[in-house]
């Protein structure tokens, strides 16, 4: 199993490993690691089957040394449950979700239901959403902080006080930010040019995720034509009708037209409609990326998320997910008419050096004063870009960072770390170091 925590901090890889304790619970459940992160795997004591309970704090348990390991749980394994959303069927309430009959009759119905309608059943399926404990509101880094506990107990183990590895952005960017269009409807493939002349009005390039099927006809001249002004193509879905992955034998058969399709329009990324998703049945996907986990899915049709505001690898597609509300949910769902909820979600992103990845959607942007809080939105990152370094771009070149950071190898030449491999020129060296209030990181002039 990959090694989780290198992979995310890219250190030298002889300097910290983590292996697991020698006897584990059988079974998997929730636990607590501290008093404020909660994580879902196995450990040397006893997890709980749900949250319904008090949680053991394993932090305080006898030192997983004493059984060969660093911490008291697997961290590989929990980190994978919790990006791949294996703690689901622990949390899943089998009468409070649509059943496969009920979906089928909404999407069989929904392109004849009025907004109205649509908007009030949706508010109606999403009426608990704020009752949801896990994973948290409104931003889920339970990964992002594992990573560092689980760095600290691995420096203190290794005698050390900081280690070096390969910042997580180019170029001494502090963050990320990536904006995404998915094109639903014929009249939002026909505002594609007005949304690519808004983001150019910025300085800002997205991607725009197209269906290929049923929606409308998605010329391959107009591709081209958006691919030319620097914007980014990717496939969504096949036909948007909310049962991609409800049959696997059905999938495998869409999955070779979805592919086909990644070959005509040159694209590299794909997102399923309604982000639906199913990591398990990826393979069949020959795409470099894949957009379709949220980081907390309190208002999307499947529940769950990925617990973490970084990309990372399933296999070898790279998993950009998205770490902020659709901007349907913000505007229809919730009904807000600001932006202080992305604000809030993009604050603590950036503070965690993450990624803040959007969705917004062509079809109703021009509609209802929309297009003024996207404006807002566009005005509010274009300050992050300026004044906190943040590093605005395209899911493509983030997929491409991804891989060049995934191979780059830190070696110590000439009394100082250095980086090799194709994209050293974009690469920083910095150094996790451990302080009273956990990890720190510093360059070789200054501390983030």
């Amino acid at each position: 199993m990959t090694d989780v925590v290198r992979e995310y901090f890219r250190y030298p890889v002889e300097m910290i490993t983590f292996e697991p304790p020698s006897r584990l619970s059988e079974a998997a459940g929730f636990f607590k690691f501290g008093h404020d992160l909660t994580l879902f795997g196995r450990t040397i004591c006893s997890p709980a089957p749900d949250l319904r309970g008090l949680l053991s704090d394993v932090s305080s348990s006898p030192a997983a040394s004493d059984q060969g390991g660093v911490l008291p749980f697997d961290v590989n394994e929990v980190v994978h449950n919790l990006r791949l959303e294996r703690y689901q069927p622990s949390l899943r309430a089998p009468s409070s979700r649509l059943n496969g009959w009920a979906r089928d009759a909404y999407y069989a119905a929904r392109p004849l239901m009025p907004d109205m309608v649509r908007q009030k059943l949706q508010r109606r399926y999403f009426r608990d959403w704020s009752q949801i404990q896990f994973p948290a509101w409104p931003v889920d880094d339970t990964v992002d902080r594992l990573m560092k506990l689980a760095l600290i107990a691995g420096l203190k183990a290794r005698g050390l006080s900081k280690i070096p590895f390969i910042w997580f952005w180019p170029s001494h960017y502090r963050a990320a930010a990536v904006l995404t269009h998915d094109v639903e409807t014929s009249t939002g493939f026909r505002s594609c040019n007005r949304l690519m002349d808004l983001d150019d009005s910025f300085g800002v390039k997205s991607s725009f995720q197209i269906v290929p099927e049923k929606r409308y006809e998605p010329t391959l001249s107009v591709i081209q034509d958006m691919k030319g002004r620097g914007f980014e193509v990717n496939v969504q879905d096949l036909n948007h009708d909310g049962l991609l992955y409800r049959d696997y034998s059905e999938f495998r058969a869409r999955a070779v037209r979805i592919n086909e399709y990644r070959r005509s329009f040159g694209a590299e990324g794909f997102r399923s409609g309604v982000l639906y998703r199913n990591v398990d049945w990826y393979d069949a996907l020959e795409f470099s990326y894949d957009m379709s986990m949220p980081n907390v899915g309190h208002l999307e049709a499947q529940r769950g998320g990925c617990c973490t505001i970084m990309p990372y690898f399933i296999g070898n597609i790279l998993e950009i997910p998205l770490t902020t509300a659709q901007d349907y949910s913000l505007f229809y769902i919730l009904k807000e008419r600001s932006i202080d909820l992305w604000k809030r979600q993009t604050d603590k992103i950036v503070r965690g050096n993450g990624m803040a990845s959007f969705i917004s959607h062509p079809d109703y942007l021009f509609a209802n004063g929309n297009r003024e809080l996207y404006q807002e939105l566009l005005t509010f990152l274009c300050s992050l870009r300026s004044d906190q370094a943040v590093w605005m771009t395209t899911p493509g070149n983030m997929n491409e960072w991804c891989r060049q950071r995934r191979n780059l190898k830190l070696v110590f030449k000439e009394g100082a770390w250095r980086t090799e491999g194709p994209g050293s020129d974009r690469a920083t060296v910095a150094f996790a170091v451990q302080t009273e209030g956990g990890i720190a990181y510093e360059f070789s002039t200054s501390r983030l």
